[in-house]
């Protein structure tokens, strides 16, 4: 049993800074099943990229906005509110941006990772 209290927040390297990440299951570079948390500031953008395996994620707090495709596009978004749910395939592109402070809980089972449609994109690059 984990409390919100008990989760250890950290940058999170594979997104672009000012994102906050707590690992609750892992570890997320093997082929288990995982869950983690991911906390993005007020006027926060994920450029497009794809995940090795299957994602669900559910918005804890704030509106988060997602879409698909090679390029983010604010314009072509769909909104999800608290306790909206998105099932995301393997290697499928997407993007996602905020207006507010959101925290959304992501599972599924690894190895998890990030793949950006544009390299120049990539956090770890810089």
């Amino acid at each position: 049993m984990v409390e919100p209290n008990d989760l250890k927040w950290a940058d999170a390297p594979t997104l672009p800074p000012r994102s906050k990440v707590a690992v609750i299951e892992g570890p997320l570079n093997e082929a288990v099943p995982f869950m983690m948390r991911l906390k993005f500031r007020a006027n926060y953008k994920v450029p497009a990229h794809w995940h090795p395996a299957i994602e669900h994620r559910t918005v804890l707090s704030g509106t988060f906005h997602m879409g698909i495709g090679d390029k983010l596009e604010v314009t072509e978004t769909k909104t999800l509110s608290v306790g909206g749910v998105m099932i995301i395939q393997p290697k499928i592109p997407l993007f996602a941006w905020t207006k507010e402070e959101v925290t959304v809980q992501v599972h599924g089972v690894g190895s998890w990772g990030v793949t950006y449609a544009d390299l120049a994109d990539d956090p770890r690059k810089k």
